[in-house]
């Protein structure tokens, strides 16, 4: 049996910063692995699927500006964004990542690891031995989430692409089918769309990023359908069968004949084999945790979950931010140090709950932070939305020729701060952090007149929000 202050499973983002802060503290931590160290961020989800849509959009960007548009006439070079594409993900090879790993202190475990029991992992190794962990004071569950697939007649024998194949293909499929509207599925859309493949994307609801502005939405389905692709709402698919190419039978009666099709219907908790039964939690289902990052419903202290496997909000950098904290939990308690639980306090997540921002890297892009005015108002707050056309922003205008995008901010009227901000537009993934910021620290929109956006820079939206609320 190996002993160590702290177990985690899982080496993706969050169990990287979990067991580093935990490390940093003073702890002895293990790092337990069955696929790659970085996780799927690193190798099926944030950093491929960004390689391949960053060469559309900066086209898109080009086209859209008299000089520039002329020199960018031609086609995307699929072969040249595959290969970048490639070295973002270091060849689906984790040597850098396990080199960060040693050199921070950290012990890796290869193999499939396991609860068994109270403080003990169980770990089946790549050559079919079997290791036991036990951690003195702290066992982490980082194993994050899978791909859903819905119980749909035949779709199983037809070899669906999930996000993991959508990011990975080292070929352009002639037609792809996408069937979803959330992230994925609007992304890799319009990623594949660009690189050359004629898109059918099938969505079962009446709109795209339901979580997200109405208009967020809205905008991205007239960016798909601009570039063309075949967006159709109102879309359930009752069968599928693979045959050479797929074909998708819709509800309506119709079909779909595609070369490849990739379901983004959504994800799943990875805890179906972690054992989870040998400490009282059903397997299948996300840890839940408070907001220290304690498993609840296990006695004892003892047992953590970070990033998506917790649900608390499925984003790579939320689950950083858990990793840090909880990782620093961990450490403050074993040294019997006070922790600070105040909301916004060292020890806790508060932000997964006020302050959560998220881009959508669609052209135009939809970038969003905190609450939507629909799940302010469903919280009592007493509220006014406050709408800008981002094209009247001079540096907009300057950005590209017959700019199109919008911003909201949601104000709450009692202590005049923004519970939530959200921006559609074109290269308006920089302006998130500013809003975060913003909600995230309730600066008063009376301090706000005075942080002043250089001039001319789409920035500027700030200001034009802050004059249509005063009036």
């Amino acid at each position: 049996m190996d002993e160590f202050d702290v177990v985690v499973l899982g080496a993706g983002p969050a169990g990287e910063n979990l067991a580093e802060r935990a490390h940093a503290g003073g702890l002895s931590v293990a790092v337990v692995e069955s696929e790659l160290v970085g996780g799927e961020c690193s190798y099926w989800a944030c950093m491929p699927s960004k390689a391949l849509l960053r060469p559309a959009a900066a086209l898109a960007d080009a086209r859209r500006l008299p000089g520039a548009r002329e020199a960018a006439g031609g086609r995307l070079d699929a072969a040249a964004v595959l290969a970048r594409r490639d070295e973002f993900t270091s060849h689906w090879k984790d040597d850098g990542q396990v080199d960060w790993l040693n050199a921070a202190g950290l012990v890796l475990v290869r193999g499939h690891g396991r609860l068994d029991g109270v403080r003990r992992v169980a770990v089946r190794t790549p050559d079919g031995g079997r290791r036991v962990l036990t951690a003195r004071h702290a066992v982490a569950v980082c194993t994050g989430t899978r791909a859903a697939l819905p119980e749909v007649p035949g779709l199983a024998g037809a070899r669906p692409w999930t996000s993991r194949e959508a990011t990975a293909s080292a070929q352009v499929p002639p037609r792809l089918a996408v069937v979803g509207g959330g992230v994925v599925a609007c992304e890799m859309a319009t990623a594949w769309r660009a690189l050359g493949s004629e898109v059918v994307q099938l969505v079962r609801g009446s709109r795209l990023l339901p979580r997200m502005e109405p208009f967020a939405g809205e905008s991205v389905a007239e960016g798909l359908r601009a570039a063309g692709v075949d967006l159709r709402f109102g879309s359930s698919v009752t069968g599928v069968r693979r045959d050479g190419p797929v074909t998708l039978t819709l509800d309506g009666g119709g079909t779909v004949t595609a070369d490849e099709v990739l379901y983004a219907t959504g994800r799943t908790p990875a805890t179906t084999d972690l054992g989870l039964e040998t400490v009282g939690l059903a397997a299948g289902r996300p840890i839940e945790t408070d907001s220290t990052g304690l498993a609840t419903g296990v006695p004892g202290e003892w047992l953590y979950a970070a990033g998506d496997v917790n649900g608390r909000a499925l984003l790579t950098h939320q689950g950083k931010y858990q990793a840090r904290i909880f990782g620093a939990v961990i450490a403050d308690r074993a040294a019997g140090r006070p922790l600070d639980t105040a909301d916004w306090g060292r020890s806790v997540a508060t932000a997964d709950e006020r302050a959560v921002p998220q881009v959508v890297f669609t052209d135009p892009e939809a970038a969003a932070v905190g609450l939507t005015l629909e799940q302010a108002t469903e919280r009592g707050h007493r509220v006014r939305a406050v709408d800008y056309d981002l094209g009247r922003v001079a540096g907009a205008a300057l950005y590209a020729d017959g700019y199109q995008g919008r911003a909201r901010a949601v104000v709450d009227l009692d202590r005049e701060t923004l519970l939530g901000v959200t921006f559609v537009g074109a290269g308006v993934a920089e302006l998130l952090h500013s809003a975060t910021i913003a909600v995230a620290a309730e600066v008063p929109l009376s301090r706000l007149w005075h942080a002043v956006p250089a001039y001319p820079t789409i920035s500027e939206v700030w200001l034009r929000l802050l004059e249509t609320y005063r009036g």
